[in-house]
């Protein structure tokens, strides 16, 4: 498997190259977003205050200290399991350029295909892993919408985020359904050996 190490925003060139199982670190702007800011944007049909043309999405809602009028300073800056913001991917990525989704647990066989009609990939971030990532953190530069604490659009500036896992890549691969089809088929073969019909 292939390293790579790239400064946001990506471009569809950037993501085109990965292929799944590869390692990406990232240096720059990362937005964290999650179900209560993007259910304003496309449920409501609100403008998003921030241009996400190439940039590269976090699913976080994060645990953060107020130290002033709008400025905070990270706490946990952890990831959330992606598949409840799934029906977004196809506005993020045809509307918006969106072209990298970081989280947990992956996200479905129609986002993958839509990820590489599009040029997008899909990074998966180690669970459990915040302590380390919030010290990747440089600096949380700015909050929108506030009003959803802590479900705001948070831009994050990082250095060296990662290693991230390349679990959907742009040519329409999805690690995390190989790995559940290959754990179903493990399961029928032993319920098999049991005399089990799965």
């Amino acid at each position: 498997m292939a390293e790579y190490r790239f400064t946001t925003p990506l471009t569809e060139a950037d993501v085109r190259q990965l292929a799944l199982g590869d390692s990406v670190t990232l240096d720059g702007i990362i937005f964290g977003v999650r179900d209560a800011n993007l259910i304003r944007v496309f449920d409501q049909g609100v403008k998003p205050p921030v241009d996400w043309h190439g940039a590269v999405l976090l699913h976080t809602a994060p645990n953060v200290r107020k130290i002033g009028p709008g400025k905070y300073e990270p706490l946990s800056i952890g990831t959330t399991t992606s598949m409840r913001m799934d029906r977004f991917t196809e506005a993020l990525l045809r509307d918006h350029g969106v072209r990298a989704i970081l989280g947990k647990g992956g996200l479905s066989a129609q986002s993958a295909k839509l990820m590489a009609q599009y040029g997008a990939c899909y990074l998966s971030v180690t669970g459990g892993a915040a302590a380390l990532g919030t010290l990747q953190v440089e600096e949380i530069e700015a909050v929108y919408w506030e009003d959803l604490m802590p479900e705001c659009i948070w831009q994050l500036r990082y250095r060296g985020f990662g290693p991230l896992t390349v679990g959907i890549d742009a040519h329409g691969g999805n690690l995390q359904l190989d790995v559940q089809n290959q754990a179903r088929q493990k399961a029928d073969e032993l319920l098999r050996k049991m005399g089990i019909t799965p």
